[in-house]
């Protein structure tokens, strides 16, 4: 091989490269979705969409992989507590018969914590629902169980009285959330937000507002009808 083709292949083998690199780092870690992934979740009691967290990716990733599995599809909000959340997840809703406990069924799995401190218990928060701290000191989350906050307004002496029991004090923006959308401010750094509710926020309430039993399931099933990427 002479000296000439020997250059031309040792350029085209660096542009080669140079084109695979540029392609992998124009996508992130899901595909071709870009940093913020979108999530339209359509309920009888009408539909949301969502944006999940890219800083959460083992959530975020998780949560995709289900959702482009079908799982959520037809599965009930089977724990409903108005002025708390709407939680939904549990794949033996799906087929329950009406007064069924449910709230225990999941994928077999459960994922790590991931605490962002930018994330809180905002109205609209998307969180992954956990088994608590006595069996579940790392405060690992559900594999497929997730509630949506509804909350609600709070004082400034409230978050004041929580401030003097944690351990980081609410920043400034938080507390105005907190005291105009509203939330579940002490949940905080206790389970994972890894999204927000971006459009069809008074889809939450209606769902809050449906009558319940004393296990906190709606007398009426609360049904997810579709979930899928945007």
């Amino acid at each position: 091989m002479n000296a000439l083709r020997i250059f031309t292949l040792f350029f085209a083998l660096i542009f080669f490269t140079m084109g695979n690199t540029a392609d992998l780092q124009g996508k992130d870690h899901h595909g071709d979705r870009g940093e913020q992934t979108h999530v339209l979740l359509r309920t009888d009691k009408g539909d949301m969409t969502i944006k999940l967290y890219d800083d959460t990716p083992e959530h975020r990733d998780n949560f995709i992989k289900l959702v482009e599995d079908g799982f959520y599809e037809g599965l009930l909000f089977h724990r409903v507590i108005e002025g708390f959340m709407i939680q939904t997840g549990d794949p033996m809703s799906k087929d329950a018969v009406p007064g069924e406990p449910l709230g225990s069924g999941g994928p077999g799995y459960t994922i790590p914590a991931e605490f962002i401190p930018g994330h809180f218990h905002q109205k609209g928060a998307l969180a992954a629902a956990r088994q608590g701290d006595q069996v579940n000191p790392e405060r690992r989350s559900s594999g497929s169980q997730f509630y949506i906050v509804q909350g609600r307004t709070w004082s400034d002496a409230e978050l004041d009285q929580m401030d003097a029991n944690r351990e980081k004090a609410l920043t400034e923006e938080q507390r105005e959330v907190y005291k105009t959308t509203g939330g579940v401010p002490h949940l905080d750094e206790a389970y994972t937000v890894f999204g927000q509710v971006v459009d069809g926020m008074e889809v939450i309430d209606r769902i809050a507002a449906v009558d319940t039993d004393d296990r906190d399931r709606p007398r009426e099933d609360v049904r997810i009808i579709e979930v899928k990427i945007l």
